[in-house]
């Protein structure tokens, strides 16, 4: 077996991992925002905390760092004649604002546990279109590999 396939699909079950979490915690955020704002009951707000806290931790960081390393492996595996190429650099340069916002919504998850978030659940319900547009970008980007997009 080609180790280029084998880190391939490596890969692509991570970013699927890593995707899946970033769209679902801040659908989660919503939901905790608004049991917050509506005063629920502190056991709802609990279960929020932990489910937020389990998602980020467990599938989450690890997804995102399986990613990183076997995208890494692919880019190195597949010669280093690309990484010059403008399709990579655009896609690399998504991956680097998806890693931010991963890092913006643990700060988020911070806050939800001192019980001091200061986002409505509309700010949460806008932010979570990020992952999507940006999911999109990179699919196109991989697939067509605009070798002649210029960059002002």
């Amino acid at each position: 077996m080609s180790t280029y396939f084998l880190f391939k699909s490596i890969h692509l079950i991570a970013v699927i991992s890593w995707m899946a979490g970033l769209l679902y915690l801040p659908r989660i955020f919503v939901y905790h925002s608004e049991a917050t704002k509506n005063n629920k009951s502190e056991d709802l707000i609990e279960t929020f905390k932990v489910m937020e806290r389990r998602l980020l931790v467990y599938i989450m960081n690890p997804a995102m760092i399986v990613s990183w390393i076997f995208g890494v492996l692919l880019i190195h595996t597949n010669s280093m004649d690309n990484f010059g190429s403008i399709w990579l650099q655009l896609k690399l340069l998504f991956v680097v604002i998806l890693t931010l916002y991963h890092f913006f919504l643990f700060q988020c998850l911070r806050k939800f546990a001192e019980n001091n978030n200061s986002f409505s659940p509309k700010f949460y319900r806008i932010i979570n279109e990020i992952p999507t547009v940006l999911l999109i970008a990179i699919v196109f980007i991989i697939v067509f590999k605009p070798l002649s997009l210029v960059i002002f």
